[in-house]
């Protein structure tokens, strides 16, 4: 057996926010990714995969303080334990990140050259020159056109979608063993969406990238990623391959996500079903399972005891004291190749 590229073992996060709170967000988060390999992370807003990437990366909003326990292996080796000089050293040529939002993750007043090539003049010094040229190949690798002329401008003179490989030629500078992809296409248009989508996928083949897709919608997770962890609560309630968790999926988290999609067969006009109340409260810990007020096949030991790890399958398994059966699984989530 081959050694993940990136191996989490029962890690916890918790947050120190600026108003005195201490925020538990992940618990006990175990997953693995294997080179070239793409591990979708689905949830909705809160449930902790921004602040999995940002563990992971080993950097987290100035306004907090994080703690973390477990592990975080990359290639065998503990982030977590590791010095701050050789985190530092692994930012960019290790680890590289692309964000939600290519406006805010650019510097404006600094010219798209000097950011792609950032990772690479931390560690050693480039003639402009040098810089330009390679910040040019760089960007002609993700297909941006006039490659030469756009290293010399600023992210404001390019589109979204332009900004956004602007972001991806950054993360790819140092030729980084593992790519987190935070949200990618959030801010971008439909029509650019599955544009950046397939550059993601193509750069992962051919490099042997392997990636985290970090989404809330899990109908872009199909096709592209080999497998999901679904999120709730800052926890992994259910991972498998793709097909088998999106066609059979055994935690009712994970089924309400599918009802909630939009579908492009059916009636016109037709309401779609939300998943009732609201996420946990982060601040206050939780006895039992997290979905249990929100799950409408909770009983009495939902509320007390924590789920048990269950199969459902070959490399499937869910965190849930009554998992779905075959029979009441959603339909099939052919209809969802309509997603970027």
């Amino acid at each position: 057996m081959t050694t993940p590229v990136l191996d989490v073992r029962s890690l916890n996060t918790a947050i120190h926010a600026p108003d005195g709170r201490r925020l538990h967000i992940l618990h006990d988060v175990d997953l693995h990714i294997d080179a070239g390999e793409c591990l979708g992370v689905v949830g909705e807003s809160g449930s902790g995969k921004s602040v999995l990437a940002r563990t992971v990366l080993g950097v987290h909003a100035r306004t907090v303080r994080a703690e973390s326990t477990g592990q975080v292996l990359l290639n065998g080796e503990d982030l977590l334990t590791a010095a701050p000089a050789r985190r530092a050293e692994l930012l960019g040529t290790g680890i590289a990140m692309v964000h939600q939002d290519p406006m805010t993750s650019l510097n404006p007043v600094v010219r798209i050259a000097d950011q792609v090539t950032e990772s690479l003049t931390n560690r050693r010094r480039m003639p402009r020159r040098e810089r330009l040229r390679t910040a040019a190949a760089l960007l002609a690798a993700v297909d941006v056109p006039d490659p030469a002329r756009r290293a010399r401008g600023y992210p404001h003179e390019l589109s979204g979608g332009l900004r956004q490989r602007v972001g991806i030629a950054a993360a790819l500078a140092g030729d980084p063993v593992l790519l987190l992809a935070d949200e990618p296409t959030t801010a971008l248009d439909v029509t650019v969406q599955r544009t950046v989508l397939d550059l993601l996928d193509r750069h992962r083949a051919t490099r042997g990238l392997a990636t985290l897709l970090i989404t809330h919608d899990i109908g872009l997770l199909y096709g592209r990623a080999r497998r999901i962890a679904v999120m709730y609560g800052g926890r992994v309630v259910e991972t498998g391959p793709t097909e088998e968790v999106t066609e059979r999926p055994a935690h009712p988290y994970t089924a309400a996500l599918l009802r909630s999609v939009p579908r492009v067969t059916g009636p016109l006009r037709r309401e779609l079903p939300a998943i009732p109340g609201s996420p946990p409260d982060l601040s206050r810990p939780v006895e039992g399972c997290p979905f249990a007020p929100r799950c409408d096949r909770a009983g009495s030991v939902c509320a007390t005891v924590a789920p048990p790890v269950r199969a459902a399958g070959p490399a499937h398994t869910a965190s849930c004291h009554f998992p779905l059966t075959a029979e009441a699984a959603p339909a099939s989530p052919t209809s969802l190749e309509r997603t970027p």
